[in-house]
């Protein structure tokens, strides 16, 4: 009589959707009453309805990149096994996405700040329209430019729309507790949409992608148009064309000799470089015992738990609960390097390393609105772009190099590359702390109160 042995299949459990679902409702909607603040981001009431328009029109933009960026991202790796690339390919395409990322994306941020934020972002319009056409066009594109366009494209949606977003709050003359709103409305939205492109992606692909009118390429299309046009029509940016050799003087004068704006961007290094980390790793991390695993439950519980970190970005900077950003993002990147230095210890057990990653994605969803708060502080606006690209460099160059180490030549173990992820999330807590030490006072920036 021959054994039968039943292979069991691992998912989340349900009720952990309606516990992120809820907790986040529950997260904004006692804010207001907790902080007593006299006006709600959508309040009708507030003098300037010129920036409230802005603000409802930026996020659906916001929204419309987060889907495109999305589907690629959850559509990406399936579209590589559809057509048979192997791995050695697929680990090409994704140096080529790193090394556009280090050796051109550097210098976006800076092209933002000279030419104006809104064209750059209509050039991550048309890179997803070049690409989808390019696929949808094709029975087998190639990967290598659709990687470098992309990879182009989410240098630019990492950079200019917070920059743009932020000018504007400024041109306004709005209050910045609405510009701390939109820092986390941006993290939420984000997320948001992530859940919705995958939703998306799930239904396309049941469709036969060469046959099929409608398929994730034709998507995209179909949101890059309506995002060309949003950003012709819609919303407007007063031209500024800065001469280059006064951006130069002001660039070396408040980034380079600055050791505070070295330290925050040192800090942002660390979270994108240990982001990218966990998004390349974290699968092969939970099927490493061997147990088959819906990856595709998992997903939104990470993304809903960066939506809940986000909501608690505003508890604490208004109400009883204020701290300031540095004292208490000191503690999230203690915890955050903690994770994986757990994760990296090789710890087999499926549910700990999804309540783990949970834990993870919460504190990325208040960290990346409080290290805005901080550029917002410590960086002139018509700076902001060239600094938050050349922040990310670093984290480009590491991940590449990781990337040849592990693919290439095998040097290295997914653990070793995580317990350097967590080095420099440590590394960035101190950074946070020597920032508190020389940093500004609380409410003294760049902008006014």
């Amino acid at each position: 009589m021959g054994l039968v042995i039943e292979s069991e299949i691992w998912e989340p459990n349900h009720a952990l959707y309606l516990v992120i679902l809820v907790s986040c409702f529950l997260s904004i909607v006692c804010l207001p009453r907790r902080s007593n603040r006299a006006s709600t981001l959508f309040d009708q009431s507030l003098p300037s309805s010129s920036f409230l328009r802005f603000q409802r029109s930026f996020l659906l933009l916001y929204s419309l990149s987060s889907v495109m960026e999305g589907l690629w991202s959850v559509f990406g790796e399936y579209e590589l096994a559809y057509y048979g690339v192997n791995k050695e390919q697929m680990m090409l395409s994704l140096c080529l996405s790193y090394g556009a990322a280090l050796f051109l994306g550097t210098f976006l941020g800076i092209l933002s700040d000279l030419i104006g934020h809104k064209k750059v972002c209509l050039i991550f319009c048309i890179l997803h329209l070049f690409v989808g056409v390019w696929k949808r066009s094709f029975a087998h594109p190639g990967a290598w430019l659709a990687s470098i366009c992309l990879s182009l494209a989410s240098s630019i949606f990492s950079l200019s729309f917070e920059t743009w977003m932020v000018i504007e709050h400024d041109k306004l003359g709005h209050r910045q507790d609405a510009l701390n709103d939109m820092f986390w409305l941006m993290t939420f939205t984000n997320s948001a949409s992530f859940i919705g492109s995958q939703v998306i992606a799930n239904w396309l692909v049941h469709h036969k992608m060469e046959t099929s009118a409608i398929s994730p390429s034709t998507a995209v299309v179909l949101l890059a148009i309506l995002a060309i046009i949003f950003v012709t029509r819609v919303l407007k940016e007063v031209p500024q064309t800065p001469a280059f050799k006064d951006y130069r003087r002001d660039f070396t004068a408040y980034i380079f000799g600055d050791k505070r704006v070295w330290i925050l961007a040192w800090a942002q290094a660390c979270i994108q470089f240990s982001v990218a980390v966990f998004w390349i790793l974290w699968a092969p991390t939970v099927v490493a015992d061997g147990r088959e695993v819906k990856l595709g439950l998992i997903y939104p519980c990470l993304l809903g738990a960066r939506m809940l970190g986000s909501t608690v970005f505003p508890w604490f900077f208004t109400g009883p609960l204020y701290l300031r950003t540095e004292d208490f993002l000191v503690y999230v990147f203690i915890v955050m390097g903690f994770v994986l230095s757990i994760v990296a210890y090789d710890y087999q057990e499926i549910g700990v390393l999804v309540m783990l990653f949970c834990l993870f994605h919460a504190c990325v969803g208040l960290i990346l609105p409080s290290l805005a708060r901080l550029r917002t502080m410590y960086i002139p606006n018509q700076l902001r772009g060239g600094m938050i690209s050349l922040s990310l460099a670093p984290a480009n160059a590491a991940i590449l190099f990781f990337l040849l180490q592990r693919g290439y030549y095998q040097n290295i173990e997914n653990s070793t590359i995580l317990a350097f992820a967590a080095l420099g999330l440590f590394s960035a807590a101190g950074c946070l702390h020597l920032l508190k030490r020389w940093g500004k006072q609380p409410n003294q920036n760049w902008h006014k109160p």
